[in-house]
């Protein structure tokens, strides 16, 4: 299911969600059902979750010396979350 490792030129994810948007629905399903697969295999591997009220999804990949990459995740459902996590695992940006 979740099985990506994270790193090593990836340093943090954070994911911004609204608790009760529709736009915001996929990630709430993502963090449902697949955050706890994606922690158990990066353990020491920072992954922030922050709860906005009216705030749009997104998902920002922090990467070495402060780089930063910011994907949108409205409207995208769990599987597809998964997707853009894996393609900024894989950036070495």
């Amino acid at each position: 299911m979740a099985a990506v490792k994270l790193g090593p030129h990836l340093k943090e994810l954070r994911i911004l969600l609204c608790q009760t948007s529709t736009s915001s629905q996929g990630v709430r399903d993502f963090i449902q059902q697949q955050y706890v697969p994606l922690k158990r295999n990066n353990p020491q591997f920072p992954i922030l979750i922050r709860e906005c009220s009216a705030t749009e999804p997104f998902l920002y990949a922090r990467y070495e010396y402060g780089k930063e990459q910011c994907v949108s995740l409205q409207n995208l459902k769990s599987d597809d979350i998964l997707t853009r996590i894996k393609e900024l695992a894989s950036s070495k940006l």
